[in-house]
């Protein structure tokens, strides 16, 4: 008789617990998953899926004015929030069956409830104990809201997916790549937005000429940038908002959402009393098999607050199911992530930054390139596109790869390959480029830029 329940209980079925969940019943595990909102987790339900299509959605402004050039001609059009909010909805419905039927398929036993940890072996959820004898923590994160007067009048991104209606004013607050993505979206799709960033720059973390570069062409599409600027509350002022800001400053909005950032959901989940060691963000600690300090129990994604992207937490979730049910102890790789800012327009982003770059290897060969793009040469549309290689001068192995432009993700993918790969500069000059691309620009760099 089997000494607990099951081999392997997970709390949280976003991308991560969906994923361990599968790929541990596939071994032959015995699993159970529980999750007390909607399966699929922030990337489905109020992340990377509905944010994607809502991205489409405002690009088509632009889509329509550059048609003209190309012969062309577009009649009368108008946008309508509430039919593409419940075209959204009918899609994140879509997919949160479609993880439901992969984990019954799987034969994981699935649990509607929310769960919390009795001890080393025990959850309780739905008003039932179960027993286990490896636990998996995969909460994710949730949005991080500042404790300021009038915060209540706020929204965070979860909200902003369910808007009722498109605000004519917007306030975004925050500066990484959740609040640059939200402010692309609502000018886009017509609505007055302003960003305000406590930094003198947004998106800490990336290439400072992407983020410079960046910060240009959102200006160039009417979104009012305010850096250096720090929120001290919020007040209702008639109709709509008024925030004011720490230097005295305000500005008027119908709506303020805030995107500060996520903090790891750990709260309320018995971790800390069970004795599983946090860190000062609230994030499980967690080692290179994502093993907690407690041996059986173990985390993985957002809640760990490692590299927060889905599929980062999907490779987590992959190496520990192999780690603990398939004979294969694996530990998780992080290095050379390859990571996309669906702004508008997009990033793309894999290796290291200039500056992290310089500080781990010293002297670089760095490449870069500004243009408009060819298909901007008939539209007049003045918007350009920016892309960089970061070399270790030593070596010549291209160790960062960035661009800002028009599908900018979908090509970095590629090159994310040749990075993991280690490749040289020699290698990508040797490689012969896709014409007439963007892309080609990467293999066609020779010249470094000049340092003072």
């Amino acid at each position: 008789m089997a000494r607990f329940d099951f081999d392997l209980f997970v709390i949280g079925a976003g991308s991560g617990g969906v994923r361990a969940s599968r790929m541990s019943a596939s071994f032959g595990a015995r699993v159970a998953v529980a999750e007390e909102r909607y399966l699929g987790g922030t990337c489905v339900n109020v992340g990377c899926i509905p944010k994607k299509l809502l991205t489409y959605a405002a690009h088509y402004a632009d889509d329509f004015e550059d048609a003209a050039a190309y012969g062309w001609t577009v009649g009368a059009r108008s946008f309508d929030w509430a039919t593409l909010i419940a075209n959204k909805d009918r899609e994140i419905a879509r997919l949160n069956s479609v993880y439901g039927r992969l984990l019954d398929d799987a034969g994981v036993r699935r649990i509607e409830a929310r769960a919390r940890v009795v001890d080393a072996h025990t959850v309780e959820a739905g008003g039932k104990t179960y027993t286990a004898e490896n636990l998996l923590v995969a909460t994710g994160g949730w949005p991080r809201m500042p404790a300021i007067p009038g915060i209540e009048l706020a929204i965070s991104s979860n909200e902003a997916f369910h808007l009722k209606e498109l605000p004519a004013r917007v306030l975004v607050v925050g500066g990484g790549y959740i609040a640059v993505e939200f402010a692309g979206i609502l000018a886009g799709l017509g609505a007055r937005t302003a960003l305000a960033h406590r930094g003198e720059l947004f998106l800490r973390g990336f290439d400072d000429d992407i983020r410079a570069a960046l910060a240009v062409e959102m200006k160039k599409r009417g979104i009012e940038l305010r850096f250096d600027t720090k929120m001290a509350s919020i007040e209702r002022r008639g109709a709509g908002l008024r925030a004011h800001f720490v230097d005295g400053s305000t500005a008027d909005a119908d709506q303020v959402l805030i995107a500060i950032g996520r903090d790891p959901n750990t709260a309320g989940f018995g971790l800390e009393e069970l004795g599983v060691a946090l860190g000062h963000d609230g994030a499980v600690v967690v080692d290179a098999y994502s093993r907690s300090s407690l041996p059986n129990v173990f985390a993985i994604g957002d809640v760990t607050n490692r590299l927060n992207l889905t599929p980062v937490a999907i490779h987590e979730a992959m190496a520990l199911a192999r780690t603990l049910f398939g004979g294969a102890p694996t530990p998780v790789d992080h290095e050379d992530v390859p990571s996309a800012v669906f702004s508008q327009p997009p990033i793309g982003t894999v290796g290291l930054t200039e500056a992290s770059a310089r500080a781990k290897y010293g002297e670089l060969d760095v490449y870069r390139t500004s243009f408009r793009a060819l298909r901007h040469t008939l539209t007049g549309r003045d918007e350009k596109t920016t892309m960089k290689l970061v070399v270790d001068r030593t070596s010549q192995r291209v160790v960062g790869a960035h661009m800002l432009g028009p599908d900018a993700g979908e090509i970095l993918q590629g090159v994310a390959i040749a990075v993991k790969c280690r490749a040289t500069k020699a290698q990508f000059d040797a490689t012969v480029g896709i014409h007439p691309t963007a892309a080609e620009e990467f293999v066609t760099l020779r010249t470094p830029v000049a340092f003072t």
